[in-house]
This record gives structure tokens, sequence and C-alpha cells, in this order.
């Protein structure tokens, strides 16, 4: 009689654990990132919510956080309040033509004709009821009061011009300290990253001294034309990830025949487009925020202003008006976040700073 080996049974209970662990663990990750994303998008969400009130919207403790109007329902003439009003049949919402401290006098919108119902409560503790009633002309307001298409158009081109200067030269001066050997080519580079160190408001002064002296002073030029000079940080971000470019390329195009300028256009900045991209991104948002050397070199010229200055004078002016000055910050914010999701992929590609797919 043939015998077999007896088979060994194992449990399925460890492999359920970690599958359970393995579960617990993304699921305290994925609560733990839509904390910090709701943390982030709140006041944003706040701030276009405010954007769509008027300011009774604003002033009523009664209104929710969403754009609301209260209800009324015109009786015999005259208009009235509508709340929320607790029956036998539940919730309604009834118009009250006659308060009382203990009892009131309601009538119902949709039943004029029931007449009056008698509710005994104090009708201050209800709720009034509203109607979601957007305020979207407060964009248009807002538009015109700021004149948005001029504003618009100065910030554009400050950065828009400034970004391709930072762009252009960032690659340069990367591609020179990721590809060529020169002396002292490790201390130059130390160098250039200690400028990160000197913070804007340390170098002020003497800039707007130079910028003054040369007749710089109540233009653009001061803040577009230092951005044609590399900055520390876009060109350690690019050297990095020209120097995960495999330099094999390089030499079948010298090989070729192509002069280093031409591996560079033809090479090394194809590769490199989701790295460009973040730098561009990250240069194009701040320049669309800058506001401290705006309001120092162009601040007494109005027809110079960019959106930042543009705000913050309608801002101080209008203060008490709250949902205009939240409708203009909107419109601001309006350009860099199309732009960022539009390139969100390479951006996101750039940041993380990876090698070529072989």
């Amino acid at each position: 009689m043939a015998t077999y080996p007896a088979v060994r049974r194992t449990s399925s209970a460890p492999l359920l654990g970690r599958e359970a662990r393995r579960f617990t663990g993304r699921a305290a990750m994925t609560l733990l990132a839509i904390a910090v994303l709701s943390g982030f998008l709140l006041p944003l969400a706040y701030m276009a919510l405010t954007a769509l009130k008027d300011q009774q919207q604003i002033t009523d403790q009664s209104a929710p956080l969403y754009p609301a109007t209260p209800l009324t329902f015109e009786y015999q003439g005259t208009e009235y309040p509508i709340l929320q009003v607790p029956l036998d049949d539940g919730v309604r919402p009834l118009a009250i033509i006659t308060k009382g401290r203990e009892d009131s006098v309601f009538i119902d919108p949709a039943n004029p004709g029931a007449g009056p119902i008698e509710w005994h409560g104090r009708w201050r503790t209800l709720e009034a009821a509203h109607v979601l009633d957007p305020k979207v002309e407060n964009f248009g307001k807002a538009w015109d009061e700021i004149q948005f298409p001029k504003l618009f158009r100065n910030t554009l081109i400050i950065a828009g011009v400034g970004t391709i200067g930072a762009v252009a030269s960032a690659i340069a001066v990367a591609y020179g300290f990721s590809r060529f050997r020169f002396r002292f080519r490790g201390g130059l580079f130390v160098i250039l990253l200690a400028t990160i160190m000197l913070s804007q408001q340390a170098t002020l002064v003497p800039s707007y001294i130079i910028f003054t002296k040369i007749g710089w002073a109540g233009t653009w030029l001061p803040l577009i034309v230092p951005h044609f000079f590399a900055n520390a940080y876009n060109v350690f971000l690019l050297r990095q990830y020209f120097m995960s470019i495999p330099r094999e390329l390089d030499e079948a195009a010298m090989i070729d025949g192509a002069s280093p300028f031409r591996i560079l256009r033809s090479v090394i900045v194809p590769q490199a487009i989701p790295a460009i991209t973040a730098v561009a991104l990250f240069h194009f948002f701040y320049s669309w925020n800058e506001f401290l050397l705006a309001l120092v070199y162009v601040g007494g010229k109005p027809d110079l202003w960019p959106l930042t200055l543009g705000i913050q004078q309608f801002a101080a002016l209008f203060f008490t008006r709250v949902p205009l000055v939240q409708a203009s910050a909107i419109l601001t914010i309006a350009v860099p976040v199309v732009i960022f999701f539009l390139a969100q992929r390479a951006f996101m590609r750039g940041v993380v700073v990876t090698g070529v797919e072989k």
C-alpha cells in the first residue's frame, strides 16, 4: 500500500493579519493626507464663498456658510420672514406675522388661504429659512473697480519676461556646472549656493541705490533684469537633473559633430523638460505674487502697478466691502491655479528629480 507524505496545512490568519495592517496603514495615510489638504484648502474655500456674498449676507448671523438670502413672504401687502417651524407633521417653513413671547402666529406660504397658524413656543429659537443666492456680479464689480485688465497685463509682462530670463540663465549656468570641468568649479558652486542665505531684505537697500543711480527706479527693469542672472535655487535644481542624464548621450552627439550648444539644445533640454517646467512654474508664481519689490520701485506709478499692488490699494480703500476684496483676490489667483493644474504632471515629475529611463 502506497504512502504519501503528510500535507502541512498553513493557517491564513497571518496573511489576513498582514493585509489588515496594510489596509490600516493605507487608510491612516489617506486620512492624514485629506486632513492636511483640507487645512490648505479651507481658507481658499472660505475666500471663494465670501466673494459670492453681499454685505447683508455677511452680517446675517443666522446665515449658513454658503451665500444665501433669508426667505420672505408677502402677506396682505407686507413682507414677513420665513422660519423653520417644528409642527406635529414635521418642520415646515412658515412666515411669522405676529411675534409673541410664548405664542406666535404664522402663515403657510404654500397655502396662505388656510389662514393663520398659532404656534406655542419662543420664535427667537427658530432658524430662518434661506435660499442659495450667490452674488456672481461681485466679480464684475471687482474687475471694474481695480482696473483688472491693466493690472493683469502689467503682471503678465513682469512675470512672463522674468520667467523667460530666469529659466534661460539657469539652464546655461546649470549646464556649465554639470558638464564642463574648469578650475574652482566646486568653490564657485558653493559660493553660488551660499547666496540663497542672503535674504531679500538684506540686499534691498544696496540694490535700490544701484538701480536709482542708473535711472531704473520707477520702471519695470529692476523687477525683470535681475532674473536674467541665474538664481541659485534654479541652478541647483537643474544641475542635479542634468547630472542624472547619461554622458553617453553627449558623447554620441559629439561623435556626430554636435557643438556644446547643440548638445544642450538637442540632447539636454529635451530630456530635462520636467525639471525646466518645475523651475519655470516656481519662478512664475514667485514673480506673480511679488509685492515688496514692486512697491519699492513702481509704488508711485499706478500705471505700472502689478496685481499685488492694485489689490492692496483696493483693500485699503474698500476694506469694509469684504466680498469685493475677496472677489479681486480670486481673480488674481485664477491664472496661477489654472497654469498649475494644466502643468501639474510635468511639475510633479520635475520636483522629484529622477534619472533617464533606459
